[in-house]
């Protein structure tokens, strides 16, 4: 039984992962996206959700969400259902496997690791998945109401520590802890610390810091855009100006 505290902390955790009713999906090439995914991509998702309006202003970064590859193979190796081949962690509902319907429509960016053989690939997911299930402790009110405020009034350089106030649990449900803790535990490295006077010795940030951006801008990851995998020509594509659509005149040359 939910205590009336957790019970109110469910809803409002509910309420600020659903989507804001005027956003508008804009859907950039989803199967493209699906085709392009390995086990172990972090696929990034500009969420529509009040709380992911949030989480981009205080990130400064388009993405709001970040969520695990694990595919088809590795998902019927660990259980899960037909389809079920992203672990995520949700605010309200905390870590869980689920389907790529799940991301449709929205912006996505594949980031992929580099230099992890399959074993590695394997550890990476099998850590993941061991924390399906955990549901984060949503009593915390205060935690989850700095997410009510679409713009909070705080100067810039202070934006990403407020992701990181409080008690800590809302917090990792959505600053990417997850996937940090689950790199960590491989020594892949994300946004290392570069020890002062060495070249080649870093050290680890503390895993509840990190973000979705941090994927994107790491330089140990490789941005994957499907639509170049395979070759692109450029010269393939047809402009609206040389071949106007059906029901469009095409423009008259003035005489001079």
């Amino acid at each position: 039984m939910m205590t009336w505290l957790e019970r109110c902390g469910y809803v409002l955790g509910c309420w600020l992962s659903c989507p804001r009713p005027w956003h508008r999906m804009a859907a950039p090439y989803d199967e493209d996206v699906y085709g392009c995914l390995r086990p172990g991509d972090v696929l990034l998702v500009e969420g529509s959700s009040r709380v992911s309006t949030v989480i981009k202003y205080l990130t400064q970064s388009s993405w709001s969400h970040a969520t695990l590859y694990v595919g088809e193979e590795q998902g019927r190796r660990l259980g899960a259902h037909p389809g079920e081949v992203f672990i995520e962690a949700d605010l309200a509902e905390g870590v869980r496997l689920v389907g790529f319907e799940a991301y449709r429509g929205h912006a996505l960016r594949i980031c992929r690791p580099v230099g992890l053989s399959p074993m590695e690939i394997t550890q990476l997911i099998d850590f993941a998945h061991a924390r399906v299930g955990y549901r984060y402790d949503l009593r915390n009110l205060l935690d989850l109401a700095r997410y009510l405020m679409p713009l909070p009034p705080v100067p810039a350089a202070w934006r990403r520590s407020m992701l990181a106030l409080g008690s800590g649990d809302p917090t990792r449900a959505i600053c990417s802890t997850l996937l940090a803790e689950a790199f960590q535990s491989v020594h892949y490295p994300i946004l290392p610390i570069r020890v002062a006077g060495h070249r080649r010795l870093f050290r680890r940030r503390h895993y509840t810091l990190f973000t979705p951006r941090d994927f994107d801008i790491s330089p140990f990851f490789a941005i994957i855009k499907p639509r170049l995998v395979g070759g692109f020509s450029p010269r393939e594509l047809r402009w609206l100006e040389d071949s106007p659509a059906p029901g469009i005149a095409a423009p008259v040359a003035s005489e001079s």
